[in-house]
C-alpha cells in the first residue's frame, strides 16, 4: 500500500514507518520532527516561531500539500495534525479527505475528547488533568490548556474531524477508553506503541552494587507527566542510600542523545499520571531497563497479559508511593536481573514495531473492506 503518516509524537510514526517499509509498503512521513526531539521525516512541516516562521510555514504547506494526494492510507496523529487554528484546518482536512482513499486517526496524544473524559472523572481514577475529581498539579499550573482543548471552536472542529475519519486506532489504553463511548467498535482498534527492538540489549545479568536511576525532564511537560514529583522523590531516596544508588537527570535532549544517556541506567522513571507505560518506558524496557511508570491492572487486562507484569506501577493517589517504590527497588536490587529480562520479554511480546505495524495493517484492511 501507499501510506502517508502525517504528524508525529515521540518518534511514533517514524518507528511505525520503518516497520511498514520492512513489510514492503511505500511510506511517507510528514511531520515537524516532534519539536525538540527532531525526529526523522521525509517531508518537513515544522512551524518555526515569529512572523517569518509563519510565512515560511504557509509556503511549505502550499508546496507539500499536493504531494499528500493519492494515498491508500493517510493516518494523522491528532485532529490538530498541522499547526493551524481549528477554523483553518477544515479546508486542509477536507482536501486530504477528497484526494485519498482512507483517513485514519491515530489517537496518539491529547485531544479534546480525551481531556473531556479526564475532566468528567468517570473513565479514570486519575489522569493528567484530574486526581479523582480534583484538578491535577498540571491542570492547576496551566488552566489555559484545559480551556483551550474544551473551547467551543476546538470541540466543534474535533467533532467534525471524528465524524469524517474512517477509523480510530489508539496507542494507549486511555485513548481506547475515551473513544469506546464515542464510536462503534467497528471503527476502533488498539495498535499500541511501536518499539524498534534491537538485537543488542542492556540486560542486567547480576545484582548491581549501586542502582543507577535515570529520569528525563521536559521543561514544559514536567507537571503533565509528573516527572517533577518523581524527581523530588528520587532525590530524597538517593540521599538516603548514597552507597546503594545514584541518579542521572537530563533535560530536553534530542532523541538520539536521550537514548544514549538512558542506556547506562538500570531503572528509568517516566510517568506518574498514566495507566500505561508510554514510549520512553517501553524503549527502556526493550533494552532490559526497568521502568517506574504507569501499569494499572486495567491496562494489563486490556492487553490480555496475565503473567508477565514487570513495570513498577506508581500512583498519584497514594501519598509517598513513588518514594516507597524507589526504596523497594534499592532494598530488592537482587531482583533487578529478573525484572530486566521480563521487561524486555514484555516489549517483544506486546510492542515490537513489526507486531504493532501488523495490527495497523489489519485494521486498515478491515476499514478498506467496510468502505
Amino acid at each position: 500500500m501507499k501510506i502517508l503518516l502525517l504528524g508525529d509524537a515521540s518518534n511514533f510514526h517514524n518507528t511505525l514507518a520503518a516497520a511498514l517499509r520492512a513489510k514492503g509498503h511505500y511510506v511517507v512521513v510528514a511531520s515537524g520532527g516532534s519539536a525538540w526531539m527532531n525526529t526523522r521525516r521525509d517531508i518537513d512541516i515544522e512551524r518555526r516561531p515569529g512572523k517569518l516562521g509563519t510565512a515560511q510555514y504557509a509556503l511549505r504547506l502550499l508546496r507539500y500539500l499536493p504531494q499528500m494526494r493519492g494515498f491508500d492510507i493517510v493516518q494523522v496523529h491528532n485532529p490538530i495534525f498541522i499547526t493551524l487554528k481549528p477554523a483553518k484546518l477544515y479546508s486542509v482536512f477536507d482536501y486530504l479527505r477528497r484526494h485519498n482513499k482512507v483517513i485514519i486517526y491515530e489517537a496518539l496524544g491529547t485531544d479534546c475528547n480525551y481531556v473531556q473524559a479526564c475532566v468528567d472523572a468517570k473513565a479514570f481514577k486519575y489522569s493528567d488533568f484530574r486526581i479523582a475529581t480534583l484538578p491535577s498539579p498540571h491542570a492547576m499550573l496551566f488552566p489555559d490548556e484545559e480551556r483551550c482543548w474544551l473551547d467551543e471552536a476546538m470541540v466543534r472542529y474535533t467533532n467534525y474531524f471524528i465524524s469524517k475519519v474512517d477509523g480510530v486506532i489508539s496507542c494507549l489504553y486511555e485513548y481506547s477508553k475515551t473513544y469506546e463511548s464515542i464510536l462503534p467498535t467497528s471503527k476502533l482498534a488498539y495498535g499500541g506503541i511501536p518499539i524498534a527492538v534491537s538485537e543488542n540489549s542492556n540486560l542486567i545479568t547480576e545484582e548491581p552494587e549501586k542502582v543507577r536511576f535515570f529520569i528525563g525532564i521536559q521543561r514544559d511537560r514536567a507537571a503533565l507527566k509528573g516527572t517533577d514529583i518523581m524527581l523530588e522523590s528520587l532525590k530524597r531516596v538517593v540521599a538516603r542510600y548514597p552507597d546503594k544508588s545514584e541518579m542521572c537527570v537530563v533535560e530536553n535532549l534530542p532523541y538520539s542523545e536521550y537514548v544514549a544517556k538512558m542506556n547506562a541506567s538500570h531503572v528509568l522513571l517516566d510517568q506518574l499520571y498514566s495507566y500505561t507505560p508510554a514510549t520512553n518506558a517501553l524503549i527502556a524496557m526493550s533494552k532490559g531497563i526497568i521502568a517506574v511508570s504507569g501499569a494499572e491492572p486495567e491496562y494489563y487486562e486490556f492487553i490480555g497479559e496475565e503473567n508477565n507484569k514487570p513495570i513498577i506501577n506508581v500512583s498519584p493517589m497514594v501519598i509517598g508511593d513513588v518514594e516507597g517504590k524507589l526504596e523497594w527497588i534499592i532494598k530488592n536490587k537482587n531482583l533487578l536481573p529478573e525484572l530486566s529480562r521480563k521487561s524486555r520479554d514484555f516489549v517483544l511480546k506486546h510492542n515490537d514495531s513489526m507486531i504493532v505495524a501488523q495490527r495497523h495493517l489489519d485494521f486498515w484492511q478491515k476499514i478498506k473492506l467496510q468502505k
